[in-house]
Parts: structure tokens; sequence; C-alpha cells
């Protein structure tokens, strides 16, 4: 049976050995016979470099590399892991995707992105935002010693996290007319993304839908497409049924 697989929003770090095991047994098992996984973004909690990669994103880029063999793995950049490049990428058989790609999945056209452009109504980080994506400033950003780089995104994270306290539920969902405007540009029927941890599956107008693929914060979250049927489910950490 053809079945694709998507998964978002794993924020992998070295001090939560327990998401990392529960994304190694996905792929040794779970994930072994679809036709494709997509990453849509924030696979790591933080990316400061591909030269600064931690052991553990060292070991998994092995295990990607050798899950790459049988199935192509793509990969959207994130909010936190922006900054993985190519040597990254290439280290771990993953493909890059722009932040907006167009696909026809069975037959469906579909777009697939990590989902915080959608945020419009975040301004501040939208500003943010445009600013990180300026090529001088990524260039800049890669110059800088190791150190320095590491200080910034850990500042920068500090200064996520309390932002994020303070606002509200709407400011950090998408905002609909933003969904509309990609839909209508790409003349997609089906919109899948992660960013804001709230799986589920909404339904449009004109028979489109909406889908947000959750964290992997208390258990794993796996969107599996077929050409027959739609399932976006949880994975309790220990269990390896996709």
């Amino acid at each position: 049976m053809n079945y694709t697989l998507f998964v978002g929003d794993l924020h992998l770090s070295a001090d939560r050995p327990d998401i990392l095991n529960a994304f190694h047994q996905f792929l040794n098992q779970d994930a072994s016979h679809c036709d494709a996984l997509y990453i849509l973004g924030d696979l790591f909690e933080v990316w400061v470099g591909d030269d600064i990669a931690e052991p553990f994103a060292l070991e998994l880029a092995e295990r990607l590399k050798a899950f790459s063999a049988h199935t192509p793995i793509y990969f959207i950049h994130g909010n936190r892991d922006f900054l993985l490049g190519k040597e990254y990428a290439k280290r771990s058989g993953m493909t890059l995707l722009p932040e907006v790609y167009s696909i026809d999945l069975y037959g469906e056209p579909s777009v697939l992105l990590h989902g915080d452009s959608l945020c419009t109504l975040d301004k501040a980080y939208q500003r943010f935002r445009r600013f990180r994506n300026m090529a001088w400033a990524k260039f800049i950003y890669n110059h800088l010693p190791k150190s320095k780089r590491i200080a910034i995104a850990d500042k920068l994270r500090s200064k996520s996290k309390q932002s994020n306290q303070l606002k509200s539920y709407s400011i950090m969902d998408v905002e609909q007319s933003a969904v509309e405007q990609l839909m209508a540009e790409t003349g997609a029927k089906r919109m899948i993304h992660g960013h804001t941890h709230r799986p589920d599956i909404h339904r449009l107008a004109n028979n489109a839908e909406r889908i947000v693929v959750g964290d992997w914060y208390e258990q794993g979250s796996v969107l599996k497409i077929s050409p027959k049927e739609v399932n976006l489910h949880s994975l309790p950490f220990g269990e390896t049924e996709a």
C-alpha cells in the first residue's frame, strides 16, 4: 500500500532522550515502507550551525542516511532550525525544500510548509522572521565564532519563551486570510503544516482542508496519507505502530 508520512516539531535535544529514542524507533519500524517522509521543520530544538552539530545530531544523521537509502526524506526549515544547511542535509540524506512547497499528493494538489509564516498577527515575530531570512544576516551569523553563535541562539530561545507566555492564543495561531491567500496562490486543495503544536484536520470551503501535525513533547504525532485516506494520530512513546 502506498502512503506518505509527515512529521514536525520534534524539537530534538540532548536533554530529551525519550523523544530521540521514539524517533529512532519510528524510523526503524513505522516509516520503513512509506513512499516518502516529510519533516516539516523544527526537527531540532535549536540549530546554530552545521559545524556545531552535537553528538546526538550526528548519530541521528547516520540513522536518517540509512533510512534515505530506501525512502526519500524531505526537509522544510522551521523557526528553530532555519540555519540547518546543505552539509548536514547531505550527511543525513535529506533533500532540502523551499519554505513553501507544492506537490501532487496522490492526485490531490497540496502545499507544505512549516507554518510560522501564516501567523501574521504576530507582527514582532514576522519582523524578526524577515530579518533572519535575509542572505546578508545569515552570512554574518555563519561567520561568527562558534561561542558567539551559541550565545545568540540561547538568548533568542530565552526571549522567545518569555514573549510567547504573554501572547494570546489567537496571535500564536495561523491567520485565516493568510491560509486562504496561500492556497489560492498555489492552487492547493490541501495544506499541511506544523509550528502551532495544535494537531487537527480543519475542513475548509470548496472541499479543501488544512492539516496540522502535532509536536513530540509528550508523544509522537504522525500524519499518514494514502490514496484513499488521511490519518492524523498520536504515537505514544514506547509504541511503534503507525
